[in-house]
């Protein structure tokens, strides 16, 4: 499940991974232009015993089981790593260490042999070569009276190389492509997992906390984008008060008030159609935004939530049922008002809902002021 899921996140953010990869390539491209090359020459020696007489055969068993000891041939390592070695290659090169700084050699074992390879990286060819060969001599030189057993001598002297070790394009472009596939993926489902997390952030911001729909500036903020967009649509606004969600705000559990509202909420959702919108108006009302729909139309919705909600909240934990007696208070939209004025005549229409308990649905029309849906009924 957790395969699939990244899988998803990869897939939403492929972009990422292709730019990404294609960055690497082009930043290891143009780090082939401008880093300089470096070259690097090899030299191989190998440690064996020394000619064995006919008279001392036993000097040249000797020899061998010594030439069997790896402590041998880490010692001379360290003689073709040392300081004086270092120090008498440079002499016979005619160089400074400052003119060598650049130069940088390394010493290993093959392995499971008595070969010993050394290496020296650096952006002059030719030098690197002859200073690989320089050290290998040095220490040839000084080994030669170190013992009687076995000694050191070039397997294969370093040749100046003619393709550089660093950069190569094709191989740090592959290379770099990898990478940034590999990071790209990283960045991707980062971003997705933050995406997600702001987007939820974003949107809880948005909803109320207990009922789910949205809260009173957002609903706001819906009303004023369609009226800015749709300046000559029709639209219709209403006030849902529910004057029994005050009567138990204060008595019943919390629990039990937060179930109350959820209950309203779905009898709301499942009244209106998709596209109307739904917002916490007040702890006790709600506002409820219907697009494309005049007052008449209203009328015939709002009429049929106030029937819904009219009817009795059972809760059955605490075995009681709740009476909310809704009042609902609309205006339709016109040209000729503001989102101030229409949420003014929906307030008006909810105070004459109020007044008049017996037909608790008013609708407020440019031609019939504070309509009372159930007397044009």
């Amino acid at each position: 499940m957790e395969i699939r899921l990244y899988f998803q996140m990869l897939k939403r953010g492929w972009w990422v991974v292709l730019l990404t990869a294609l960055t690497a390539v082009v930043a290891a491209l143009g780090a082939s232009y401008i880093v300089t090359p470096q070259y690097k020459a090899v030299a191989r020696f190998l440690l064996s015993p020394r000619n064995i007489l006919p008279s001392s055969p036993g000097l040249g068993l000797e020899g061998l089981d010594i030439l069997g000891n790896q402590t041998v041939i880490t010692t001379y390592m360290e003689v073709m790593r040392s300081n004086r070695v270092y120090r008498d290659a440079l002499a016979e090169l005619d160089r400074t260490p400052e003119e060598m700084e650049d130069y940088v050699y390394e010493i290993q074992v093959l392995p499971n042999s008595s070969v010993i390879e050394l290496s020296v990286t650096g952006p002059n060819p030719e030098l690197a070569a002859a200073f690989t060969n320089s050290i290998g001599n040095q220490a040839i030189r000084f080994t030669s009276l170190l013992s009687e057993y076995y000694r050191v001598d070039f397997l294969d002297e370093a040749l100046p190389p003619v393709v550089p070790e660093s950069p190569q394009p094709v191989r740090d472009s592959i290379l770099a492509f990898g990478i940034g596939l590999l990071l790209g993926g990283v960045l991707a489902i980062v971003r997705d997992q933050l995406m997600t997390s702001l987007d939820s952030y974003r949107l809880r911001f948005q909803l109320d906390n207990i009922t789910g729909v949205y809260n009173r500036r957002t609903i706001r903020k819906f009303l004023e984008d369609e009226l800015t967009q749709n300046p000559d649509g029709v639209l219709s606004a209403g006030i849902i008060e529910l004057v029994g969600l005050a009567d138990i705000e204060d008595t019943l559990p919390t629990s039990g008030y937060q179930n109350v509202l959820r209950q309203v909420t779905a009898t709301l959702q499942k009244e209106l159609r998709g596209h109307d919108i739904i917002g916490r108006w007040t702890d006790n009302s709600f506002l409820v935004i219907l697009p494309k729909t005049p007052g008449p139309a209203a009328k015939g919705i709002f009429s049929r939530i106030s029937t819904m909600l009219s009817l009795p909240v059972a809760l059955q934990h605490l075995d009681l049922s709740i009476e909310l007696t809704p009042y609902i208070g609309a205006a339709e939209y016109s040209l000729n008002i503001s989102i101030e004025e229409l949420l003014e005549k929906a307030s008006e229409a909810l105070e004459n809902a109020r007044k008049n308990k017996a037909n608790p649905v008013y609708v407020w029309e440019m031609k019939n002021p504070f309509w009372n849906t159930e007397a044009q009924e």
